[in-house]
């Protein structure tokens, strides 16, 4: 593993209309290559300009996640960064399969998100908390 500072950060810009020509092109064969089910259930619940932001703010922290984890090849397990939300209104984020085993070999023990979407752009920002052995804390 290379040498790696106490926590790293990611974030990404989507354009909403990229996001809105998926789904128009690819149907539900993108939605599921992306998302989750639960994620796709709330985007897809509202309208279609809605749910389109909705999916690209999705997309954009699934990005900043992976920037943030820093992967040494190419990022494909998109469903294994699940953007979940709370009663709240809150999101945060969920790893699994090879995304919970990349953060474990990094040391990471959590993921703290920020996104947003106005108009016809989504953002997000991801920073990876390094575990308590890791960053010189016990």
């Amino acid at each position: 593993m290379s040498n790696r500072g106490p926590c790293s950060v990611g974030v990404d810009v989507v354009a909403v209309a990229h996001v809105a020509a998926a789904v128009s092109r690819f149907g539900e064969r993108y939605v599921r290559r992306i998302f989750t089910p639960d994620e796709a259930a709330y985007c897809q619940a509202a309208a279609a300009p809605v749910a389109a932001a909705r999916l690209a703010a999705r997309f954009a922290a699934k990005e900043a996640a992976v920037k943030a984890l820093d992967p040494d090849e190419r990022w494909t397990a998109w469903r294994d960064i699940e953007v979940q939300r709370e009663q709240t209104g809150r999101c945060t984020l969920r790893l699994h399969g090879a995304a919970a085993r990349l953060a474990e070999r990094r040391g990471i023990d959590g993921l703290l998100l920020s996104m947003s979407h106005e108009a016809d752009v989504a953002a997000a920002v991801v920073v990876a908390l390094p575990s308590p052995s890791r960053d010189g804390r016990s």
